[in-house]
């Protein structure tokens, strides 16, 4: 007993987390707290010019959110094995055996059913058609995909860019211009902050056979080049709601500095290729989001 003891004293205690930080990291909470935002900013402009319905807002998020919850536990059930081979990873509750599989399983399908439903009853159709569609990418598209194609990042930014379009339709609002233009904005945006993502943790990536477009990437420039590209597209794009007239030019000449400030960001990394760069872009990416935004919430008509 002494022994054990002294030996205990010696080595630093880790806290093992308990169940409520564990559903936490099953559900990806922090990270689908930019779903319920891009869902929010999307009811808020379909909204504008008649009476905002406060009741239908959170009918809406709530759907929203309980559908990514439960699709992020499916993620993390059938990724088990690469999750236990990141450092990163390997803590998560279903790698670290904290919790059996037929309970992650029932958390995601009880919760991705529910928000789905809810949506439906609660909301409208098209809001639940949506959802749905995106668990199913996200969950059985994009998740095994990434483990055969590096077309994985284009795929999973779809399920990524349709929560704004959600918010638009539980709102009342049809799907047209506006809803396509608030999609790609999403879409476009989230390539750059993955590609920054993928370059900085690239060794973990390849030592889980995750298929990256940064694998063997070590120079930077192929993922640097790929983010400079997105980032002009998304620049071009930009002035897409002030040419068609829903949105005036504060975030046409806004929303196109931006996301040239993106692709200046995207060009020092794809020159330089190093680790420091890719950070500033990925921290400007995070950035970017906020900011444009509000700024289209401001100059939407």
């Amino acid at each position: 007993m002494p022994e054990e003891s002294s030996d205990s004293a010696a080595e630093p205690l880790v806290p093992i987390p308990g169940l409520r930080q564990d559903l936490a990291v099953l559900m990806k909470v922090r990270l689908n707290f930019f779903v319920l935002i891009t869902a929010f900013f999307g009811f808020l402009l379909a909204s504008r010019g008649q009476v905002f319905d406060w009741v239908r807002l959170i009918d809406t998020l709530v759907g929203t959110m309980a559908a990514a919850f439960g699709s992020a536990a499916f993620n993390q059930l059938i990724e088990i094995d690469l999750d236990a081979r990141m450092s990163r990873t390997k803590n998560r509750p279903l790698p670290s055996r904290r919790m059996a599989p037929p309970f992650a399983f029932g958390v995601g399908w009880v919760l991705s059913a529910l928000g789905i439903i809810h949506l439906a009853v609660r909301v409208n159709e098209m809001a639940a058609y949506l959802t749905a569609a995106t668990v199913a990418i996200y969950v059985f598209v994009y998740t095994p995909l990434k483990r055969f194609s590096t077309t994985n990042t284009l795929v999973g930014a779809i399920p990524g860019a349709i929560p704004p379009v959600i918010g638009w339709v539980g709102a009342g609002g049809k799907l047209g211009w506006e809803a396509l233009f608030l999609f790609a904005l999403l879409f476009l945006w989230q390539l750059p902050h993955f590609v920054a993502i993928s370059w900085i943790c690239r060794e973990e990536y390849e030592k889980a056979d995750y298929k990256m477009w940064s694998n063997g990437d070590v120079s930077g420039r192929k993922s640097g080049l790929l983010a400079l590209i997105f980032s002009l597209v998304l620049a071009a794009v930009s002035l897409m709601p002030s040419i068609m007239g829903f949105a005036g030019w504060s975030w046409g000449i806004g929303g196109t500095v931006l996301a040239l400030v993106m692709a200046a960001l995207a060009f020092r990394f794809q020159k330089l290729g190093e680790r420091t760069n890719a950070r500033r872009l990925f921290f400007f990416t995070l950035l970017y989001l906020p900011i444009s935004l509000g700024l289209l919430a401001i100059a939407w008509v």
